[in-house]
């Protein structure tokens, strides 16, 4: 397998692996442990990590100066869930990611104190929680962050002895992360549409990278084409979740869907441009990015673009010069009434029906019931343990699976093994200030330390964040049970058991985990790319139904990266577990790379075809649908490959070769990927 089929950062890993074999070090470590182990290049949010800070010990400080301690440690219990479930960029996405999870949890931590020393009566409603919390996590982000805190409070509450009445913990829960919502909506006055301007100003700077890349090497243009998909994904999400029932309300909201969708033709553009194989003049992409400044700004001053004109005869070339003008002239337009607001994604359904269909997936889903009752299993097995076992503050166990078994956080199997690895490193630093510092008021600056460190480390890894949470973690629950530096081995073995709990119960036995689904989920992609091609070049017999072809073939277009985009995600997570299953995903990661290159083709074809080139007939657009469709039945139906199929002759049409040209070498892969198939 080429290394130009992997990201850069699968390279590394293959050539470490390569190296690795070639010494033959007995103590090299393997390659999905380097891979989780190896931090990641996103930035460091200052200040996410400055909120953080101040919202961990803001609530100690508080709670010292009134002598209760232990209701300070409560409401930063409270505000370390909002911390780590604050991650969305908009204000209004930044209230659901935080306020609800957070009811979620005072439900559950409810739950936790009412049980609390009741035995087998905790493991029961434990099991039930965790049932639950599993099932509603596969609705969404927002729901995962609420079945995870679910979960989360009502094992602390059933495991340590909080402060009485019952209510008390769920209020002062709540009150800490109401007070990490309030952080971070301070700044809402002063960047109220700020977090929507800049995800479409990143899409434009995005797609100027990619008309750079364009005629150049091919994994320079795929590793931009992904950065391309992920940045419109972005924006789309925001501005859709901005928007009102009745578009129009907001001018300044419809014009950022105005820009965001005028940079779609140049995105469809981009694709034949890359393989006619020449490099872009440079004042395209540089034009690119004024537009893109420009959206930052918010300026509506006309731009005059100096552009080279297009070759004659080059019909990628005029598509790219007459998308420009066309975003040029959106994106400086004052009046947002002119615009064509119709989003490429299609209008959001209303809240009631999108809750009607949530509740049917979490209730109907097959995925659902496996993840919900793989959860329940692992953390029935967990606490009913340490009921017969007698481990000290063991609720930690339960804990450990709980942040183990989270399936949209990556793979399970690496999770449980860097969840050991950085609760040891979290534990170094936790005996550190347990022996060093003294406990009360300088407790404050320690937890604000390192609770800036929270969103700084996890964005760099699972392992980093395990390393910065578990400090904090133990540090509040020494506030709980002043038990200090004893704490610190009971800690390191109760989260040895909870991960060897889920290896075994939640790994090993479980059938799912030897039966990689991929597979499916690729055939599916290559399915869709069948239903792009024929969409694509489907005949029209007027204006209105070539607009309405046009839509629905944008509409095709997104929905198919956006679902690559998936499919990669679930690969990299495959490519992180050890064999088979992580060789698997390496043998047929290029068919990933391949089908995506088809849907490249595939546009260009249709944008050289509405600059002037010849269309194909419907006969030569057949035998290409049929066969993707035949490739995608092999991927879906056979584990091994099946014997090299006789390559059928080149569509007559100059405008398909390329496309032949890809699917000639997802044909190949097909027929040559080991025995190992999806």
């Amino acid at each position: 397998m080429s290394t130009e089929q992997i990201p850069s950062g699968e390279q590394d890993g293959k050539r470490d692996g390569r190296a690795g074999r070639d010494r033959h070090h007995p103590l090299t470590p393997p390659e999905w442990l380097l891979r989780g182990l190896r931090p990641s290049s996103a930035p460091v949010p200052w200040a996410a990590a400055a909120r953080a800070g101040i919202a961990l010990a803001a609530p100690l400080a508080v709670g010292f100066a009134v002598d209760e301690p232990e209701y300070g440690a409560l409401v930063s219990m409270g505000a370390l869930a909002g911390v780590i479930g604050d991650t969305a960029d908009a204000y209004r996405m930044r209230i659901l990611n935080i306020a609800v999870p957070q009811l979620f949890g005072a439900v559950g931590v409810a739950l936790g104190t009412l049980v609390y020393g009741r035995g087998w009566l905790a493991v029961g409603v434990l099991t039930l929680v965790a049932l639950v919390s599993g099932m509603i996590s596969s609705i969404g982000s927002v729901a995962s962050v609420a079945g995870l805190l679910l979960l989360l409070n009502a094992v602390v509450g059933a495991g340590l002895a909080l402060p009485e009445p019952w209510w008390t913990p769920p209020v002062l829960l709540t009150a800490g992360g109401l007070f990490v919502l309030l952080l971070t909506l301070l700044g809402w006055p002063l960047r109220g549409r700020q977090p929507e301007r800049t995800a479409v100003a990143d899409t434009y700077r995005s797609v100027a990278d990619l008309l750079d890349a364009a005629g150049g090497p091919a994994p320079a243009y795929d590793e931009q084409r992904h950065a391309v998909t992920e940045a419109l994904n972005q924006a789309y999400d925001l501005l859709l979740g901005r928007r009102a029932r009745a578009h129009g309300r907001s001018p300044s909201l419809v014009r950022m869907v105005a820009q965001l969708n005028a940079v779609i033709p140049l995105v469809e553009a981009a694709p034949a441009a890359h393989l006619r194989g020449r490099p872009l003049p440079p004042e395209i992409p540089a034009a690119v990015r004024q537009l893109a400044d420009a959206v930052a700004a918010g300026r509506t001053e006309p731009l005059v673009l100096a552009l080279p004109a297009p070759p004659a005869g080059v019909p990628s070339a005029r598509a790219i010069d007459a998308a420009l003008r066309h975003a040029a002239g959106i994106v400086h337009e004052q009046d947002p009434g002119r615009y064509s607001v119709d989003d490429r994604l299609g209008r959001p359904a209303a809240l009631r029906i999108r809750a009607r269909r949530a509740a049917r997936a979490a209730l109907f889903s097959g995925a659902s019931w496996r993840y919900g009752l793989r959860l329940a299993l692992c953390i029935g097995l967990a606490q009913a343990l340490v009921s017969v076992v007698e481990v000290e503050r063991s609720y930690w166990v339960a804990l450990t699976v709980t942040f183990v078994l989270k399936p949209d956080f990556g793979s399970v199997f690496s999770r449980a093994v860097l969840r050991a690895l950085g609760t040891a490193a979290g534990l170094v630093i936790a005996a550190a200030v347990l022996a060093e510092v003294p406990r009360g008021w300088w407790d404050v600056p320690v937890m604000m330390v390192l609770g800036a460190l929270i969103p700084a480390f996890s964005v760099k890894g699972y392992a980093f964040q395990t390393a910065a949470i578990t400090p904090v973690i133990l540090l509040l629950s020494d506030l709980l049970s002043h038990s200090g530096f004893d704490l610190i081995r009971p800690r390191l073995l109760d989260s040895l058991i909870g991960c060897a709990i889920v290896l075994v119960a939640g790994y090993l036995l479980w059938p799912e985990s030897w039966h990689t689904r991929i597979g499916d989920r690729l055939a599916d992609a290559v399915d869709d790319a069948a239903g792009y091609v024929e969409r694509a070049f489907s005949p029209v017999e007027s204006d209105e139904a070539l607009r309405a072809a046009r839509t629905a073939r944008v509409h095709a277009r997104r929905r198919i990266y956006r679902d690559l985009a998936d499919v990669r995600n679930e690969f990299q997570r495959a490519l992180t577990e050890p064999p088979p299953t992580g060789a698997r995903a390496a043998a047929w990661w290029p068919l990933v790379v391949a089908v995506e290159r088809i849907v490249d083709a595939t546009t260009a074809a249709r944008v050289r075809v509405n600059h002037g080139a010849e269309p194909p007939t419907a006969a030569e657009v057949s035998g290409i649908t049929a066969e993707l469709r035949a490739l995608a039945e092999a991927v879906r139906h056979h584990p091994t490959p099946l014997p090299p199929r006789p390559t059928p002759p080149p569509p007559k049409s100059p405008v398909l070769t390329p496309l032949h040209q890809e699917l000639s070498t997802a044909r190949t892969i097909t027929s040559t990927t080991g025995p190992t198939g999806p």
